[in-house]
């Protein structure tokens, strides 16, 4: 039936269009949702219809795995902020409504091939990253299980410290603590005092909320924004252009100087500033790319020396840095110019965590994305999503296709397509990233390696030189860490290890070649050694004890001896204490071992089986 008034909004979703067309009560009896509270009611032997309380634990749970199979795809990963944030709460709860279910154990992460099988004819990625949205789940729900353990243990104190008082309110500083320092839900915490004939003082508990949320506030303010990443240097200034791919030089114009945080016409040598250009070869810092530093200058009347570029909101390149010399004008023509050098490295340190990520898909595993990088002078910081450390073998795999691509000599082709037919060329995204109708496409070795990116990069992978990983490890749940170096880092890298290897070389009186079995001869021989010495002590001690049992005195049918040292370790006094013993078991003893470097007193007392 038409409606009177057109174009207003009813609300009529696809959902409920659903509800509709299938005749059913509500959004969670419609077919494609009912499948996964049918999968849901399997594992926790809960069904449908039987209370209202297993009703309302059964569609939680059903509606926040749908989520986070959702939002995990997307490239959420459970945090204890922003979105992440809603994501972790959002599977503690529904594990929360599992364990009203009777269900102890992770069962959440098994739910997620149903999701997929009722979303993937619309949603494809949910498929193709399925082991990963699993494992995700997974971590998170076994994180989760040993969250709710420790904050039993603290719960059970709080509560008897409670009753002790003759308390029926659980205060809401103790369930504010439980909250923001385990991790433990309000409402468990609720539930759980209940049962014990305890109320929560849910008013106090929301006001240390909000004071906690208060002083994120003032946090996140005194942290601040970028001094004029929000200003606009005026209405006139247009954005700034950037001509840096294929230039190391350009010529500027002057656009807006900022020294002391206020808008100068001109400013002098010595001073501190933003400069504001038309067009720019200095490559601000951004998708994990440091900025460029150089120099802007104008023919010999005054310099000045970029050490950071940031961009604005706005799209105008502040230059950082000081004046060198002359006094700087708005208006001035002059000259951009970059540290060649510098840029040369951060391409090569660029188009190597192009290379990583390649490998590292490619050894690990399809799941893994980037999560964020850092690209600096041969230089690689790159955090991925994998949920175990890389094994010896892998990191080696993962170097060796790097340094095979460089070997190769690919070439790199940068591209600016519409964004349909770069996805078609198979281009990677980042997670979290946004992109416009043109994108930018970096492509290695003819679709070796294909990625979105705004960032500067070599002309052929050879340029790249040799790429060592220098270390692998874990930063946040689901999330590592790889740390490398390359180019002339790379060759610095080696020639200290070089360095350091002839040196034990001639320490250890030997060649290069034959260190590792003359250390290995080394090692043997000190262990022989330490034996020999252990056992000439043992002579020693034997004949010491001997020394002692003549001079003990005899109380009351015991051997009663007292001496202090300064010769003997910790070790060697239980040495000792173990031979009285053996020799004398009537003996009773105390000995003093005196460090007087240290200043220290080891005080060793025993006695023998008789003496006891």
């Amino acid at each position: 039936t038409e409606l009177s008034q057109k174009n207003i909004d009813t609300g009529m979703g696809l959902e409920r269009l659903a509800v509709v067309s299938q005749n059913v009560n509500s959004l969670f009896d419609v077919d494609t949702v009912m499948n996964i509270t049918n999968k849901v009611s399997e594992l926790t032997y809960a069904h449908y219809g039987e209370s209202h309380n297993k009703d309302v634990s059964l569609r939680v749970i059903t509606d926040h795995i749908r989520s986070a199979v959702f939002m995990i795809c997307d490239g959420v990963l459970p945090s204890n902020e922003g979105r992440g944030y809603v994501l972790r709460r959002l599977l503690r709860r529904a594990a929360r409504h599992g364990k009203l279910l009777g269900v102890n154990d992770p069962f959440l992460f098994e739910v997620v091939d149903t999701v997929i099988g009722e979303n993937e004819c619309e949603y494809k990625d949910l498929r193709e990253k399925q082991s990963y949205i699993t494992r995700v789940i997974k971590t998170e729900e076994e994180n989760f299980a040993r969250t709710i353990d420790g904050g039993l243990k603290i719960f059970a104190e709080m509560l008897a410290g409670h009753k002790e008082k003759g308390e029926s309110v659980f205060s809401g500083d103790d369930a504010f603590k439980l909250y923001d320092t385990y991790g433990f839900p309000i409402d468990l915490t609720v539930e759980m005092a209940a049962d014990e004939g305890l109320t929560v003082d849910e008013k106090s508990f929301r006001k240390n909320m909000q004071e906690q949320k208060e002083r994120a506030r003032e946090a996140r303010k005194a942290l601040g924004d970028l001094g004029w990443a929000d200003v606009e240097f005026g209405k006139d200034i247009p954005a700034t252009q950037f001509v840096g791919y294929d230039n190391s030089v350009t010529d500027g114009k002057v656009l807006a100087i900022v020294a002391e945080d206020e808008l100068r016409e001109e400013i002098g040598e010595g001073a501190e500033a933003i400069i504001v250009l038309d067009q720019t070869t200095m490559y601000a810092e951004m998708g994990g790319q440091v900025a460029d530093h150089g120099t802007i200058s104008r023919d010999g009347e005054w310099e000045f020396e970029v050490t950071d570029v940031q961009k604005n909101k706005g799209g105008k390149f502040m230059h950082y840095g000081v004046v060198k010399s002359g006094v700087i004008k708005t208006g001035d023509r002059c000259t951009v110019s970059i540290d060649e050098e510098r840029r040369s490295a951060i391409r090569r340190a660029h188009s190597a965590t192009h290379l990583l990520d390649k490998a590292l898909r490619e050894v690990l595993g399809e799941h893994v994305h980037q999560a964020g990088s850092l690209v600096e002078p041969d230089r690689v910081r790159f955090d991925f999503t994998h949920f175990s450390a890389m094994t010896p073998e892998e990191i080696v795999k993962v170097s060796k296709i790097v340094n095979n691509a460089a070997l190769e000599g690919y070439n790199v082709v940068t591209e600016n397509l519409p964004i349909e037919e770069a996805k078609k060329r198979g281009a990677i995204a980042l997670f979290g990233e946004k992109y416009g109708d043109i994108v930018r496409v970096v492509d290695m070795g003819n679709g070796f390696s294909v990625e979105f990116c705004g960032g500067t990069h070599l002309d052929n992978t050879a340029k790249m030189g040799s790429f060592r990983i220098m270390s692998e490890a874990s930063v946040a749940s689901g999330v590592r860490r790889i740390e490398a170096v390359t180019g002339k880092e790379y060759l610095r890298q080696a020639e200290r290890l070089e360095l350091s290897i002839h040196r034990a070389a001639e320490e250890l009186k030997t060649t290069p070649k034959e260190i590792v079995a003359r250390a290995h001869s080394f090692m043997t021989e000190m262990h022989d050694m330490r034996q020999g010495m252990e056992k000439l002590k043992d002579k020693l001690f034997s004949g010491e004890v001997e020394r002692f049992l003549v001079a003990a005195k005899d109380i009351g049918g015991l051997k009663v001896i007292t001496m202090s040292r300064s010769d003997l370790d910790t070790a060697d006094l239980r040495k000792m204490g173990d031979f009285l013993k053996d020799k004398a078991p009537n003996v009773v003893a105390v000995m003093a071992g005196i460090d007087h470097e240290n200043s220290k007193i080891t005080l060793l007392c025993v006695c023998g089986k008789e003496a006891i």
